[in-house]
């Protein structure tokens, strides 16, 4: 049997439609750390729904509470803001699993209404299904993954269905909380300085516009591609400052 798990704050906005698309699985595992919308009354609607409160450590280390609170070994993993498409759902509940294996799904991610292929927004493979007792997630602040060293990483076909980001407005406050937890968890580890913060910031647009084709997406490629670039810069120079104060603290 899999437990699906699920970080949620304020998660109300696309919240029924992710819900709706797990009526298959026997267990929905909701971790909230504060919601003050309708995210929870929403869940409450949803009889395969357990809710769990506690608070953000951090996204690796949140995940991997969540994990451990819910009834299977087997975790499916998915943000509040992914829905898993009917072909997934049977896709995964069809397939033999095996503890020492991983299993990974392509991410179909949408921006402006639009399904975005460029950029690095697509296939975006990301490894979601696991046995919690042969792995879990790494204990990373922001960009976290399950560890998959020395175990076979399965391909399943079907995708996962990702709105990323509706306005410029969510762009920037994923782009500040991404730099601060970034800057909180290489504080002391890492050198930075507001030189590196620039080469960082224009080598990401670069990756993204050019060499990842997001000029072929036109309005849509170009502000991600922009996005890319700030995000890179901010996480730099909010190091560069976080290593400043460590050293005149």
């Amino acid at each position: 049997m899999i437990s699906v798990t699920i970080l949620t704050k304020n998660s109300a906005r696309y919240l029924e439609e992710v819900l709706a698309a797990l009526r298959p699985f026997e267990e929905v595992l909701i971790y909230d750390n504060g919601s003050t919308d309708a995210t929870l009354s929403i869940a409450e609607h949803y009889p395969n729904v357990t809710i769990k409160k506690g608070s953000f450590t951090g996204f690796g280390p949140t995940h991997n509470i969540a994990s451990q609170l819910a009834k299977n070994d087997w975790i499916l993993s998915i943000d509040s803001d992914e829905v898993v498409t009917p072909e997934m759902a049977e896709e995964v509940l069809k397939v033999s699993l095996d503890p020492t294996c991983v299993y990974s799904f392509p991410r179909n991610n949408y921006y402006n209404g639009k399904w975005i292929r460029w950029c690095g927004w697509y296939p975006d493979r990301q490894i979601r299904l696991y046995n919690r007792t042969k792995t879990k997630f790494t204990d990373a602040q922001v960009h976290e993954s399950i560890i998959a060293d020395k175990m076979q990483v399965i391909p399943l076909q079907s995708p996962l269905r990702h709105y990323s980001y509706n306005n410029h407005a969510e762009f920037l406050s994923k782009m500040q909380s991404y730099s601060d937890l970034f800057a909180k968890q290489y504080k002391g580890k890492r050198r930075s300085s507001p030189c590196k913060a620039v080469l960082h910031g224009l080598a990401a647009f670069m990756k993204a516009y050019v060499l990842k084709r997001g000029l072929m997406g036109g309005y849509e490629g170009f502000v991600i591609s922009v996005y890319n670039g700030n995000t890179a810069f901010y996480k730099y120079l909010k190091l560069y400052e976080a290593n400043q104060e460590n050293q005149h603290g």
